[in-house]
């Protein structure tokens, strides 16, 4: 198995993603490659600078980087090999296995559509986290930051690929869906929410149960699968860290706050794209890039993306 990994991809990289690839290298067997992606001379400074043992690791020069702040498009025209689409294409290619980075979303949104391409039939994809209730089992939330702007059909095929995600990973024979909105009452909700509900509410598909509010979110149980865009999933996601730090700063020290930790997991699937492709949090440290990879391992491993084609075909 060979995973790459964007060098440069993260607020804190190069420092986090080559100590966290150190790291996941002494965790995985010995028959899984890392391959870090990025540019050589600062890789070379910063492991002599930092004293740095990385020999474990094998290299992918890429000169360009995409940052943080870069256009999505216009550095995916622009920078073609930047080490965050070189990754990517690699990918597509075979070359590597399984590819991850904690770098700019939406860069990876053009590289997952441009170069990998959607699972066909797959309107958009999404990115899927976890969501731990009271009981502290997990709930899936999707999307969390790919897709901001959702119409109602991409809405509706969320709850698919969330309940196919449900049951492979946390192993829920029929999820029940729901759809984040503003009352729990059908004509709730701006008109995407109203057009998605009513698309979801006549579906045999999967098992929808109706909407869900906000404030049930780390409490219910009922909910296996939580339907929602980028652009609302991404604020709950950030909102859920707040409250990590929030119990941490006040040190109440309970188990169950620490299922809110992002960095305990690192990073996320793509779901509804042609190969595994993981995305971490951009300010992700280096225990946060060695559970993204080694998580990276995990889903190729599962054969998540062939498993998630196989249920979309039946």
């Amino acid at each position: 198995m060979r995973i790459g990994i964007d060098m440069m991809g993260g607020d804190y990289a190069p420092g986090s993603t080559i100590g966290g690839a150190v790291l996941a290298r002494k965790a995985l067997p010995d028959d899984v490659e890392i391959a870090l992606i990025g540019d050589h001379d600062i890789f070379s400074r910063y492991s002599d600078e930092h004293q740095i043992d990385a020999s474990a690791l094998s290299f992918i020069h890429s000169a360009e980087t995409v940052g943080m702040e870069d256009h999505p498009l216009k550095s995916y025209k622009e920078k073609p090999r930047a080490s965050l689409f070189l990754g990517s294409r690699m990918l597509a290619e075979g070359s590597l296995d399984g590819f991850c980075s904690a770098g700019n979303t939406g860069a990876m949104m053009v590289g997952a559509m441009q170069i990998i391409n959607s699972i066909p039939g797959i309107i958009r994809p999404a990115i899927a986290a976890p969501i731990p209730n009271i009981e502290g089992k997990q709930s899936v939330l999707l999307d969390v930051g790919l897709n901001p702007d959702a119409r109602p059909d991409v809405l509706y095929q969320y709850g698919s690929l969330g309940t196919i995600y449900s049951r492979l990973v946390h192993g829920i024979d029929n999820p029940i869906v729901a759809l984040l909105n503003v009352g729990k009452e059908e004509g709730k909700g701006n008109l995407v929410t109203r057009s998605a509900h009513q698309l979801m509410k006549e579906t045999t598909a999967y098992n929808f149960e109706g909407n869900i509010e906000a404030n049930e979110l780390f409490v219910t149980t009922w909910a296996n699968v939580i339907v929602t865009d980028g652009f609302v999933g991404n604020m709950m996601l950030k909102e859920a860290e707040a409250f990590f730090r929030v119990v941490s700063l006040k040190g109440l020290g309970n188990g169950y706050f620490e299922m809110f930790n992002f960095e305990n997991f690192g990073g996320t699937p793509v779901l509804g794209i042609n190969a595994p492709l993981l995305i971490g949090h951009g300010i992700s440290t280096e225990k946060a890039i060695k559970n993204m990879l080694l998580h990276t391992s995990e889903v190729v491993k599962a054969g998540l993306v062939n498993r998630i084609k196989e249920e979309l075909d039946k």
